[in-house]
């Protein structure tokens, strides 16, 4: 997301009206330019709201965000401005490239919307991310001017306000109710602790973008910033992280509810809804989901079957996946052999890619491992543009079989490929650029993960497993955060749905439960959204026969940006109706 000056709220005012009634074709442009200034002046807005400006290099610290009651105030009056001025205008009257952009734009101000009506603001964690851990990336980042430093100083003065604006909206949501389960909560001020334990010295994890400077930087101006650096740890992070270490262990923590599913928070079943909403993108019941996922669960399971039968394995599922869990084969000894073995998946795709895909990001990333203080109840990995970050803790929960599906997912070409892909994009508004939609995203990567069988990324048929292992993880999450959300599922009972279906390791089950229980319906949108790519995909081929090519196909589905998956629907229509032609040449 770009950061932006602010504008004044008087831009959400109607344009004038002409003199006289255009011609169709004019009144469409007209239509078109008063959604374009709606949408960009809101825009431009909210790329404020986490501080920063235009002009800040991507190298830069940003900034923190005001999250108090006055900010939260105008982002509910700004958002219900924005969302009333677009029903006011007919889909219709728009050309069909502005409908599209308006599909995408109203769905990213419904949902900013609705956090805001339920006050999600009260609730800045789940049970693996929160405002403190986010702000930890800030110090991971890598800084090359002294204007650039200076930035990063600024943001470590603000922390103190920043933290206290934080605190007291969780306090507001304790005294609702509206927390996490505490069960999620367990562990989770480790790494504050952390911060308070090493004070201001250069064990500080906020001290490491000082450790090694450039040397394009004068020596006595690095002495000067490192200095200012240790100050403002120990005034300013330090006394902020003991403030907020005694209220999560004091206040929050043993205060936090004991139920686990969303229809016990403040107006639940709305709350949830509104989640099914933001994550799927579709007008589907929780009901209905549930459905489905059991429907693909027990498709996945006969696949499973299958492969069991080609390594002559005897015995049930249940001993298959014990086995899968405990045999050293499958597992690494040291971080260094994870990280070497998911660059060799990444480099094996690499010299693949040309024939799966017409256009190619420019962006690379790098293979880091999860940073220490956040392995312990952080996924397998996570992926994103120029980083593909890979969980080396605890190693024997860390399976081979499952090392390509994951790469595919977070790397390339899932995660840190897609997004790329679409900040590449010219044409298209910010908007679809640069903010991220979970169905789309999230079920791009999954079907990445399917895709990698018929790329032949899969050696042997223990890879193929734990593909099948983690198409049937995020169905299973269909079946288990509906169940655990709005039919009074236990979290041993959702444990129980994931060890008897996939090869995850007890941690991950852990971790990965205690997620969708911190997080209502986010795992909802992996499934749901790859069902929507394999459905059309699917259609497309059936529709052209021997004019179908998967490079059009996937370069067609990249070119949307980030986008709500009717409009994956919609864009697979079009690219059967152009006889299969893509949005760019393709190479014989």
């Amino acid at each position: 997301m770009k950061f932006l000056p602010t504008l004044l709220l008087t831009a959400l005012a109607p344009l004038p009206a002409a003199a006289q009634t255009p011609p169709a074709a004019t009144a469409a442009t007209g239509a078109d330019a008063r959604f374009n200034a709606l949408a960009a002046a809101e825009y431009k807005w909210r790329g404020t709201l986490a501080a920063g400006d235009e002009d800040t290099p991507q190298d830069e610290a940003r900034g923190l965000p005001d999250v108090g009651p006055a900010m939260q105030a105008t982002k509910t009056k700004r958002w219900t401005e924005t969302l009333a001025a677009l029903d006011a205008m007919p889909p219709a009257s728009l050309s069909p490239a502005a409908r599209d952009n308006y599909a995408v734009y109203r769905g990213q101000v419904a949902a900013l919307l609705a956090e805001q009506r339920f006050r999600d603001y009260e609730k800045p964690l789940t049970a693996d991310t929160s405002f403190w851990i986010d702000l930890g990336y800030a110090s991971r980042a890598t800084y090359r001017t002294e204007k650039a430093y200076r930035g990063y100083l600024k943001l470590l003065g603000d922390i103190p306000r920043y933290f206290d604006q934080n605190i007291a909206n969780m306090r507001a949501g304790l005294k609702r109710g509206f927390t996490p389960p505490r069960i999620t909560l367990t562990g989770r001020d480790i790494g504050v602790a952390e911060v308070v334990k090493a004070g201001g010295t250069d064990a500080s994890p906020f001290y490491a973008p000082f450790r090694n400077m450039p040397a394009t930087i004068p020596v006595a101006t690095q002495g000067a910033l490192r200095a200012e650096a240790k100050r403002l740890i120990a005034a300013s992070v330090v006394p902020a992280h003991a403030t907020l270490l005694a209220f999560l262990r004091d206040d929050y923590i043993p205060g936090a509810r004991q139920t686990l599913a969303a229809y016990d928070l403040p107006d639940g079943r709305a709350y949830y809804a509104s989640k099914i909403a933001e994550y799927i993108t579709r007008d589907q019941s929780a009901d209905q989901i549930h459905a489905i996922g059991l429907t693909e669960v027990a498709r996945i399971r006969t696949r499973m079957g299958e492969v069991m039968k080609q390594v002559a394995w005897q015995g049930d599922l249940p001993g298959f996946l014990n086995f899968l869990r405990t045999d050293p084969q499958f597992y690494v000894k040291t971080p260094q052999a994870l990280l070497d073995r998911a660059a060799w998946t990444a480099k094996e795709f690499d010299g693949k890619a040309a024939r799966w895909f017409g256009r190619l990001p420019r962006a690379r990333f790098a293979i880091e491992p999860v940073p220490a203080d956040l392995a312990p109840f952080y996924t397998g990995g996570r992926g994103g543009p120029g980083i593909y970050l890979v969980n080396t803790w605890n190693l024997p929960a860390r399976p081979l079989y499952s090392l390509p599906a994951l790469t595919l997912h977070e790397s390339a070409p899932g995660h840190a490929w897609q997004m790329p892909f679409a900040m590449e994009l010219e044409g298209l508004p910010d908007y679809r650029r640069n903010t991220y939609i979970s169905a789309y995203g999230e079920g791009w990567a999954l079907y990445c993960e399917a895709l990698g069988e018929e790329m032949g990324l899969y050696h042997t048929p223990y890879e193929t497993f734990g593909m099948l292992s983690y198409q049937m993880w995020r169905a299973a999450r269909l079946v288990v955060d509906t169940g655990i959300h709005t039919q009074g599922w236990t979290r041993e009972r959702a444990q129980a749905f994931l060890r008897d279906n996939t090869a995850l390791s007890t941690h991950e089950i852990t971790t990965e439960v205690d997620r969708y229980i911190a997080w209502p319906g986010q795992a909802l949108s992996y499934y749901m959204g790859e069902l929507t790519f394999l459905t059309g995909r699917a259609k497309a081929e059936k529709a052209l026969g021997t004019k179908f090519d998967i490079r059009a196909f996937h370069d067609a589905m990249l070119s949307l940006g980030s986008v709500p998956l009717p409009m994956v629907d919609a864009r697979v229509d079009r690219f059967i109706a152009d006889g299969g032609k893509g949005p760019y040449p393709l190479t014989p």
